[in-house]
């Protein structure tokens, strides 16, 4: 089967790759009918995550047809089903996940002792997400092999397109959780540092869920338009406008009730000079990751406000403002989304009429074009937010 793969740092290339077999009872194997280009991928293609091996199969959102069951598989799955996978890994039945914690499942990454090296304890595994969350292959591809497809394989609708339902995968919970995370109550302010998919959906749930004011914070022009088009969002260009000043300037200087970090590892700083300092202590290993985007959002908050945290972060963060955070009486709360709590529930959603999560859609391409994709959406060409990708 052709798959796209990680070939070394800022290059992928789609290749002949084995196809997938039913190893466990639980395995499904899924005929792939559309798959997408993650921010969190570009980690992966720069680099900045550890344990990456050449030939990997990358990409973790994902659906199409299972082909292929195991004998063990639960939950009424057929030969024939249109799925959407969720990219967490989870066995269902462990202490994390039997509380709804699936992104943090304890039996589904096999290289669990190398992550508690790096992280104290282990993740889930992840689809095409490095050797350290499992070495699984990714669904940038034609086929994919499914662990505990029961319960991570999400049987959907045949009267609602691919591009409606995809962003179940990964994208549209991950956004949802990070506001439900913040608590909402009517009247509240939430500000969203990221307007890629994450924080689109980020932004479209606060109002979801009863916010009365949302602002989202970027610098590309084509980004910022589309939240105000499809959340209602209010915007700040920080490259343009100094986010602490005009975030007190839009709630009378007390800052937003939440605030939601939506870009992780790979932050960019308006400041030449800041962003500079950031890259430089990332390329000598004294910080693994750039988070400006969290140094903001923590100084933003107001005094007993909630910060979630959703952008992907891999390790280590410089200048991180601890003083700050324990003495204003914060709230963080963060981690991968435990995407099939909300499968279920965003379906109906966008059953009813209320989520369209298809507006984040910018590009469509066949699977051979992927290398192609990466290139646009990294350098941030053509207005690029979503690439779809058809094998």
């Amino acid at each position: 089967m052709r798959a796209n793969c990680w070939i070394a740092p800022n290059r992928v290339a789609v290749k002949d790759v084995p196809d997938p077999q039913i190893l466990n009872p639980r395995d499904a194997v899924v005929r792939v009918t559309s798959s997408a280009i993650c921010g969190s991928d570009l980690h992966l293609l720069d680099g900045y995550v550890p344990a990456m091996k050449k030939g990997d199969v990358l990409g973790h959102e994902f659906m199409g047809e299972v082909v292929e069951l195991g004998p063990g598989v639960r939950d009424g799955l057929r030969v024939g089903d249109r799925v959407v996978v969720a990219f967490p890994i989870s066995c269902g039945d462990c202490f994390s996940c039997r509380r709804g914690l699936y992104s943090v499942c304890e039996n589904s990454n096999p290289n669990a002792p190398v992550a508690e090296m790096a992280m104290g304890h282990s993740p889930a595994g992840i689809f095409g997400y490095s050797h350290l969350l499992g070495g699984y292959a990714g669904g940038q591809a034609e086929y994919v092999r499914v662990p505990f497809a029961d319960v991570g394989a999400l049987k959907v609708d045949d009267d609602l397109p691919d591009e409606k339902l995809l962003f179940l995968s990964d994208v549209l919970p991950t956004g949802y959780q990070a506001a439900e995370w913040c608590d909402i109550t009517p009247g509240d302010t939430v500000a969203v540092w990221g307007a890629g998919p994450v924080g689109q959906f980020a932004a479209l749930s606060a109002f979801l869920l009863g916010a009365e004011r949302v602002v989202v914070i970027d610098r590309f022009p084509s980004r910022l338009r589309m939240a105000e088009e499809h959340t209602g969002a209010e915007t700040i260009n920080y490259e343009e406008t100094d986010v602490l000043d005009a975030l007190r300037d839009m709630t009378a200087g007390r800052g937003p009730d939440a605030c939601i970090e939506a870009v992780g590892m790979e932050g960019h700083h308006a400041s030449a000079a800041l962003h500079a300092y950031d890259r430089a202590k990332q390329a000598v290993k004294l910080e693994t990751d750039r988070p400006p985007a969290l140094r903001e959002a923590v100084l933003s908050c107001r005094n007993g406000g909630t910060v979630s945290v959703v952008g992907a972060y891999g390790g280590f963060v410089d200048k991180f403002p601890m003083g700050s955070f324990m003495n204003r009486s914060l709230t963080m709360r963060s981690g991968q989304a435990h995407v099939q709590r909300h499968m279920r529930p965003l379906l109906e959603r966008i059953r009813r009429g209320e989520i369209d999560p298809s507006f984040v859609i910018t590009h469509t391409m066949r699977l051979d074009d992927t290398p192609h994709g990466y290139d646009i959406f990294k350098n941030k060409q053509e207005d690029c937010v979503k690439v779809v990708l058809k094998p």
